[in-house]
């Protein structure tokens, strides 16, 4: 049987997708359309790239100097460029910023002992990394480790070598559907970016904005050889974290209204499945330690984010109940890339029971609504698609 899928945003939590789809290749289920945010663009993209569920568990394993791969997600920002520091948010501050008390050219001369001065610590460097570029951290690593998995392996006995390619162009030789979800702070619109609306845009940057969690990794200024959006230009413009307008947009799939397949493409399956974070669920055998994000500065920003984003999308979610399998989450935090073999397995057999579970009744699930509602579920899911595309 086959599954559109769509592939909530989560951070780390999303290792949990692995053990879920491991169940669902197993029972001999093939994906469709693939759509996913943040840490779901990432697993929707290597699904789109032929990963199998067991190469997708090596990947869980990557280690760099005996941590997990993923820690080096969240590196050290490192100076900013000369110019990028003396014509910065920072400098243009401190030179509106008069003290009559001290001569000008003095003052000129501190501010910039200032900027130097932090530009050459550590601490310094994250704080310009946040007031400059939105984020503390630096996510270059990502990119570099998916542009690798992208041309790592082989797929039905052909080498990969998509990791420079565009959407438009992966599209072409993948034959698969991807689309992944992004927010655009600049214009406050969402970006939904496929081969159709954003074609120029190479896949490993539009997973790369899409999984910049607001003030955490810094944020991704859309490229002008990168093309238009849907026709718009957006060169200059700020991008971040999909999930911050919408983490969970089920309803693109399950619309079947032409304006919604002209942005999401035709549907090419009967069913649309959608695979939940749930913090509510706690993790069977689940042993307890510390998150990693208790560790990261500024914890306010991180408690703030994780409220963010697990707190939108609450229609979609009790409108198409059935359409959602819920994965147990609870209990593990956005950025604990370093987490112990015992935690991870415990989340991946977690992930994987879910999804039997979900599955083994697939067959006596409805679309759910309100008994007394008016309409149908598909103009529910009409009616909400139209909504959301209407935000860009």
């Amino acid at each position: 049987m086959q599954f559109d899928l769509v592939f909530e945003g989560g951070g780390a939590k999303g290792m949990v997708f692995v053990g879920a789809l491991q169940e669902f290749f197993r029972q001999g289920h093939t994906p469709g359309r693939l759509l996913g945010t943040s840490a779901g663009a990432i697993t929707a993209t290597l699904l789109a790239a032929g990963y199998s569920a067991g190469e997708m568990l090596a990947v869980l394993d990557e280690k760099v100097d005996g941590k997990s791969v993923f820690v080096g997600f969240l590196a050290h920002p490192g100076a900013l460029e000369v110019s990028a520091l003396e014509h910065g948010a920072l400098a243009t501050l401190l030179q509106q910023h008069d003290n009559p008390l001290v001569p000008n050219a003095l003052e000129a001369i501190g501010d910039q002992t200032l900027l130097w001065s932090l530009n050459a610590s550590r601490l310094g460097q994250s704080l310009l990394s946040f007031l400059e570029r939105g984020g503390i951290f630096s996510a270059d690593a990502f990119v570099d480790w998916l542009r690798q998995k992208l041309n790592s392996g082989t797929v039905n006995g052909v080498q990969r070598a998509w990791g420079g390619l565009t959407l438009a162009e992966f599209a072409a030789v993948s034959g698969k559907n991807l689309t992944v979800v992004a927010s655009d702070t600049s214009a406050r619109q969402m970006l939904i970016l496929n081969a159709r609306t954003a074609p120029g845009v190479p896949v490993v940057w539009a997973v790369r904005m899409s999984m910049s969690v607001p003030l955490l990794w810094q944020e991704v200024v859309w490229r002008a050889e990168w093309g238009a959006y849907r026709g718009a230009a957006l060169a200059g413009h700020s991008i971040v974290d999909g999930g911050l307008l919408s983490n969970f947009p089920l309803e693109l799939f399950v619309s079947a209204l032409p304006s919604v397949t002209a942005v999401m493409g035709e549907k090419t399956a009967d069913n649309v499945l959608g695979l939940l974070l749930d913090d509510d669920a706690p993790v069977p055998g689940v042993i307890s330690e510390p998150d990693l994000s208790q560790q990261i500065p500024f914890q306010r920003f991180t408690n703030l984010l994780n409220t963010a984003l697990e707190g939108r999308d609450k229609a979609v979610i009790s409108a198409f109940d059935s359409l959602v399998v819920r994965l147990p989450a609870g209990g593990y935090g956005l950025t604990e890339f370093e987490m112990s073999d015992s935690r991870r397995e415990a989340l991946l057999v977690a992930g994987r029971q879910a999804m039997q579970t979900y599955l083994n009744t697939f067959s006596r699930r409805v679309l759910s609504f309100a008994v007394d509602s008016p309409v149908t579920p598909a103009e529910i899911a009409d009616e909400m698609a139209n909504r959301l595309l209407k935000k860009f």
